[in-house]
């Protein structure tokens, strides 16, 4: 039976409960999201390269327009989703972590207490023997908005509510480094 016939029949009220039927989907449950986004992650990471992004974020971190920017929803802390990331990166071959967190993060603790205290602590646990560069929250903003324009900005969102929060993680080459490469211009410039 064609859908209009059936329309006809069911009437305007079972009507639109058979079109909330048809277009519906199963709610997926916290454990199907968790893995979902762990593995949405393991499969983009060997696509991304020296150039690319990965930002770990707060949950207020908003909605960008650039085209180059991807968005993955964690529903989980930023300890958890960060510990994963960077094990994930580090574990990769091909790429090295170039960590940068917001300068404001510091100053937020008086204002946040303890929690804000502890994931910090836990964070730095976390990034330990990686250096960690900080800047001013705007200037991320306008960084990748240059960077965007050419290259992919993963973000994974997670559930963090303090402020200031996320870690915005650039990639390098995992195989090569800056001294490798001043060594190459030093031999074609001869």
């Amino acid at each position: 039976m064609n859908k209009l016939k059936k329309i006809k029949q069911l009437g305007l009220l079972g009507c639109a409960i058979w079109l909330a039927a048809c277009t519906s989907k199963p709610q997926a449950n916290k454990n199907d999201q968790i893995t979902d986004w762990k593995t949405e992650f393991r499969e983009k990471l060997p696509l991304l390269g020296h150039r690319n992004w990965i930002l770990v974020v707060d949950k207020a971190f908003p909605l960008q327009q650039s085209a180059g920017m991807e968005y993955i929803y964690a529903p989980e802390g930023m300890e958890t989703v960060l510990a994963e990331v960077i094990s994930g990166i580090k574990a990769a071959d091909h790429v090295a972590p170039v960590i940068y967190r917001d300068s404001e993060l510091e100053f937020v603790k008086p204002l946040v207490g303890a929690k804000a205290d502890q994931l910090i602590q836990s964070t730095q646990a976390i990034l330990k023997g990686t250096a960690v560069h900080t800047m001013l929250h705007d200037s991320v903003f306008k960084q990748l908005d240059r960077e965007a324009g050419l290259f992919k900005v993963l973000v994974i969102k997670t559930n963090e509510t303090v402020p200031y929060s996320s870690t915005f993680i650039k990639l390098d080459c995992g195989y090569w480094n800056a001294a490798k490469e001043a060594e190459l211009r030093s031999q074609m410039a001869k």
